[in-house]
């Protein structure tokens, strides 16, 4: 390597050391180094927004691939939700190049969309992640969640009539972004305030970008923000949240050990035809557990990566139980249909 190159890059590391002189930044990566260290072995990635939590996680994961020597890749998205997103994703870029930090821009195709346009971006943005994941050879995404998010999270879920797995999926730091994938996405932050991000990413890149979004009243997120701001002046704490998790969190354990054993017993896959043939007794177990059993394989044929709406695989299951329906139904990429005593679900798509 050039004397020239070499001189940048021990400048650049030397930024990153001295920023890590701060206690507070020091406190927040060991947290941070501590939750990635037992996941990380290769390369992994970390999804950039340019918001403050993103550039926050930035600066956090560039610490921790120079003090690795770990490779590291940055995906920037552009959800093309916003006439300037271009131009914002670019700045982020550039403001991320000024850093030593080597990043690449991921477009979304524009689509014309009314209704549940954060859905939207969340599913393309995982969608066009994993694909250069899968071929770079990166089984680990970054993400920027935090324990805002998280109680977010909550009580968004609860409002929509999540059932226990949906209330407590988020709170976990690492899960499939797909349910037969091979590629995780990883929360690190989930615990770390947004307050602390904020304070991260003014002390070192000073640099994020606003996402307007985040004041309007039309998204479900943002008046749950504002819920939850009136029941933190009545007492509500991230940690009095976490302890009802962790609670939930046993029980959905119990109740997981036997969704797999319904599945085990009375479900065949065939991997020829991607076909799952459910038999009878599927049916006959406690309603969450069949619940949640026919959730799974509906996600595992579908390839969706989220699971079904609630109320759907509901109606769908009361439709199944009744007798005399033999009809074909579609859920999330899947054909189903009775047969007999026997339910067979094949992918809408072949």
């Amino acid at each position: 390597m050039k004397k020239k190159n070499l001189s940048v890059k021990k400048k650049i590391h030397n930024f990153y050391y001295k920023k890590l002189d701060d206690p507070k930044i020091k406190r927040i990566y060991l947290n941070f180094k501590k939750k990635i260290s037992s996941h990380i072995t290769n390369s992994f990635c970390v999804a950039v927004s340019g918001g403050v939590d993103s550039m926050a996680l930035s600066f956090l994961a560039k610490c921790y691939s120079i003090e690795n020597n770990i490779k590291v890749k940055f995906f920037i998205v552009d959800h093309k939700l916003r006439k300037n997103s271009n131009f914002e994703a670019s700045l982020v870029k550039k403001k991320l190049r000024s850093f030593q930090i080597s990043s690449n821009i991921l477009t979304i195709k524009k689509k014309n969309k009314s209704t549940n346009i954060q859905s939207f971006a969340r599913d393309n943005r995982y969608k066009l992640i994993v694909k250069q994941c899968l071929i770079k050879n990166i089984d680990i995404i970054l993400t920027a969640h935090h324990s805002d998010d998280l109680i977010e999270n909550f009580f968004i879920r609860l409002l929509r009539g999540s059932g226990l797995k949906g209330l407590i999926s988020f709170s976990k730091i690492k899960s499939k972004v797909k349910h037969d994938d091979k590629i995780f996405i990883l929360r690190p932050l989930i615990d770390i305030s947004k307050k602390n991000l904020i304070y991260i990413a003014k002390n070192t890149f000073n640099f994020y970008v606003n996402d307007p979004s985040n004041l309007d009243n039309k998204f479900l997120r943002v008046k749950v923000r504002k819920l939850i701001s009136n029941l933190e002046e009545d007492g509500l704490t991230f940690n009095k949240l976490k302890l009802s998790l962790n609670n939930l969190s046993k029980s959905n354990h119990a109740v997981d050990y036997y969704v797999k054993t319904n599945i085990k017993d009375n479900s065949n896959y065939l991997k020829l035809t991607k076909t799952i043939i459910l038999k009878e007794n599927f049916f006959k177990q406690p309603d969450e557990i069949v619940f949640r059993s026919f959730s799974e394989v509906i996600q595992k044929v579908g390839k969706k990566v989220t699971f079904a709406r609630g109320l759907k695989v509901e109606n769908l299951i009361k439709y199944l139980r009744s007798n005399n329906n033999y009809s074909k139904k579609t859920l999330s990429g899947c054909i189903i249909q009775k047969f007999e005593n026997s339910v067979i679900i094949y992918p809408e798509k072949r």
